[in-house]
């Protein structure tokens, strides 16, 4: 999935283990080769394929993975939104970009971004996008979503506690230890390799979306790889944003839409959100939090720092 996992489960016996992780393993390549748009045949694939032209049977799983997704953009007033896939070819992060999009592209692209236009049909579980040239992506929740999966294949094999960590979505599920938390790290925007603080977690993904790994220079500009579907344009102002909330999936999501609401607009999103909270580094370095959210730095508690699990952006 263009990723890094780590898979760490905890169990009685190696054997165990190691069952654990292979089946894992098998669970993210069958995502993978389920919903990305860029391999030839996936469902996600066939229905940008079909796009203007006719509705896609789909499973339930897809079916309810593309419903969630367009309450998301429902709750953030298309902050998120999967049909930002129609533009991911006029922008490239890989350093080959030397000059911005024509204006008249980018015009042409905002046209076909908008997930009211996704049909989804209950009864017939279809999947139909209005427009010819639309196309959708779950980049924004793949990982998220493999993460759960993979956390639920390995509990449903009887193993109790461990940790998945898909680029930079973590979830965690049972103890470290018995009555301790999961001492997680937050990548420093500046230096993603060192921690710049971390935060004590039970059962629950924390995930980060960061603008620092993925960019394009132009003109001496720096653009991240952080699109807002609404203007089809990189998002700017800040460095990271990291959700935490027992859902990686969800968390996935809503780091996206907090990233292209911005610090203000984003944060009265996750403080009106029950169980989620957030932190937000912006371009000048400085943390925001949600209302409920407790950061620990180094000097706090130095014997922390050799412990933790530290998580960077996707």
């Amino acid at each position: 999935m263009g990723s890094r996992f780590e898979i760490t489960p905890y169990a009685e016996s190696d054997s165990l283990v190691d069952a654990g992780i292979s089946a894992a393993i098998a669970e993210v390549k069958r995502i993978e080769n389920t919903i990305s748009e860029w391999i030839p045949g996936t469902v996600i694939s066939q229905i940008n394929d079909n796009a203007g032209i006719q509705p896609v049977k789909v499973s339930d799983e897809i079916f309810n993975l593309i419903k969630r997704c367009n309450k998301v953009s429902d709750l953030t007033n298309g902050a998120f939104d999967i049909s930002w896939a129609a533009a991911r070819h006029v922008w490239r992060f890989d350093g080959s970009m030397t000059s911005l999009p024509d204006p008249a592209l980018i015009d042409s692209m905002k046209l076909l971004v908008n997930y009211k236009n996704i049909v989804l049909d209950e009864t017939a579980k279809t999947v139909f996008l209005k427009n010819k040239g639309m196309a959708i992506g779950l980049g924004a929740v793949g990982k998220g979503y493999a993460a759960n999966r993979m956390k639920s294949v390995m509990q449903a094999m009887g193993i109790q506690s461990g940790i998945v960590i898909a680029g930079g979505d973590l979830i965690a599920w049972g103890e470290p230890a018995p009555g301790k938390f999961w001492p997680i790290g937050i990548a420093d925007p500046n230096n993603p390799s060192n921690a710049i603080a971390w935060i004590e977690v039970g059962p629950m993904a924390v995930v980060t979306s960061g603008d620092y790994e993925h960019f394009a220079t132009i003109d001496g500009k720096r653009y991240g790889h952080i699109i807002d579907p609404r203007t089809c344009f990189p998002v700017e102002g800040l460095r990271s944003v990291t959700i935490i909330c027992p859902d990686a999936e969800l968390a996935d999501a809503l780091a996206t839409a907090v990233f292209v609401l911005g610090k203000n607009s984003g944060l009265a999103l996750i403080n009106q959100l029950k169980g989620i909270e957030c932190l937000i580094i912006d371009n000048e370095g400085k943390m925001i939090t949600s209302d409920n959210l407790s950061l620990n730095f180094y000097g706090q508690n130095e014997n922390q720092k050799t412990h933790r699990i530290t998580i960077g952006s996707k």
